[in-house]
């Protein structure tokens, strides 16, 4: 029965102190706003207020009403005003599902410039949605996807931020590291270091070894990039990550990249980082400002 109206009437009463007064202040006729109290008065059986000369005098019930009302309403107007924010893409939080191991060094450099412009904006960065990112982002668990392999879905744009090519990492201290380029039975008796994903869904697996009819010696899994590479500059395993980051590592490792050459490769496996969101749907501003950001930073 008691809801934000009663309680903006009875605070506005008790800053004018009539109902004439009060009414003006909340743009109400006078029936309208003694009509609103009136049925709270006999829904509750107890009056809000008297009449004191010209004015209104709160009851005991009245000042119970005006506590509550000086304690929810600024609470109703912050909640607006949040909603406002997030409505016009000033607030929110932005999640975001990761499909691509070695971007977060990537996504990083575009993290940092993106606080910074939203202010109001947190971000999420959700792992688990590997390789079901799709389901996801229809699914509303998250609002931005970050694929090198876009699964076309009519309800689903994709955004190509960089290109890149997908290159085997060895230790300089290797007898690979002498070659130009590797074909798949260069790997034969290799021991090859990867995340722990299901090897179809890798690309020197899927776009390199096993069409060639080709495997390695030994297959280990490490989820830390960095791990990853240590092992590798000490000659403990090859692997096979984005050009770029090798690169970045590159000048404190002792690693190589080289590229992968095959009948299905010809020259060398190239692929795009692609930015997922949902279609016929108007995206806040934050979201298409992280976009924007994304395609500003270089990664070569």
């Amino acid at each position: 029965m008691l809801d934000r109206s009663h309680l903006s009437i009875i605070k506005a009463v008790a800053e004018t102190g009539t109902v004439t007064q009060a009414a003006s202040q909340l743009c109400l006729t006078q029936s309208a706003l003694s009509h609103a109290i009136k049925k709270i008065e006999l829904h509750y059986e107890v009056p809000v207020w008297q009449k004191d000369g010209r004015k209104l005098r709160l009851t005991q019930a009245g000042n119970q009403l005006l506590g509550l009302a000086n304690r929810l309403l600024p609470q109703f107007e912050y909640a607006e005003q949040q909603l406002d924010q997030i409505a016009q893409g000033k607030k929110g939080i932005l999640r975001i599902g990761m499909e691509c191991h070695p971007c977060y060094q990537w996504l990083l450099k575009v993290v940092n410039p993106f606080l910074t412009a939203c202010e109001g904006v947190d971000v999420d960065v959700r792992q688990k949605f590997q390789f079901g990112g799709l389901s996801a982002l229809l699914g509303y668990d998250i609002d931005l996807l970050i694929t090198p392999d876009p699964l076309i879905h009519q309800n689903v744009i994709y955004t190509p931020v960089f290109d890149y090519e997908h290159v085997l990492v060895v230790s300089g201290k290797s007898l690979l590291a002498t070659k130009k380029q590797i074909v798949p039975q260069d790997l034969t008796e290799q021991t090859l270091i990867t995340y722990p994903v299901e090897p179809t869904r890798l690309d020197i697996f899927s776009h390199f070894l096993t069409p060639a009819g080709a495997s390695v010696k030994q297959h280990k899994f490490i989820e830390n990039t960095e791990i990853m590479l240590q092992m590798v500059a000490a000659n403990r395993g090859i692997a096979a990550l984005p050009r770029w980051l090798v690169e970045e590592y590159q000048q404190h490792m002792d690693i190589k990249p080289i590229s992968l050459i095959s009948a299905m490769a010809k020259n060398g496996i190239r692929k795009s980082i692609h930015l997922g969101i949902r279609a016929n749907e108007a995206p806040p501003d934050y979201l298409t400002t992280f976009m924007n950001l994304s395609k500003q930073v270089k990664v070569v």
